[in-house]
């Protein structure tokens, strides 16, 4: 499932937001009744480099393995895929795999298409194959 059709945050926010501690966020979102807005066992794979951006959202829930076919990732609707070709300069791809880690939610060819897209990067509680080509 991909959340389209968000506004877009207004002039400056991220600025602002780029100078906020997590906590500090974490926090903001609560008074605004927002309280799980964070994925379990995530962790960079260069703990050196930060991203902000507006973040595009996929949510991955269980598929029918009948319907669900290797074929349907090359599909222009599938949300995987729309997501990558439509994520704009400075957009977060935020990937929702339940903490399944089972199969990989990206690649090196797909980070590679977001940044050439201008991403500013990825999140995900999913595995992710390529880690040392990404990195």
């Amino acid at each position: 499932m991909l959340v389209e059709g968000l506004e877009p945050l207004p002039p400056g926010a991220l600025e602002s937001l780029s100078q906020a501690s997590t906590a500090s966020v974490t926090s903001e979102l609560f008074k605004l009744g927002i309280r799980h807005s964070f994925m379990a066992g995530v962790a960079p794979l260069d703990p050196t480099r930060t991203m902000i951006g507006q973040a595009v959202t996929v949510r991955y829930v269980p598929a029918r393995e009948d319907l669900d076919t290797f074929e349907s990732l090359a599909e222009p609707a599938h949300p995987q895929r729309r997501a990558v070709e439509t994520i704009g300069p400075g957009e977060v791809l935020v990937l929702d795999a339940r903490g399944d880690l089972r199969a990989a939610v990206l690649g090196e060819i797909l980070v590679a298409r977001l940044l050439a897209r201008g991403a500013a990067g990825f999140v995900t509680d999913g595995a992710v194959r390529d880690a040392a080509g990404i990195r």
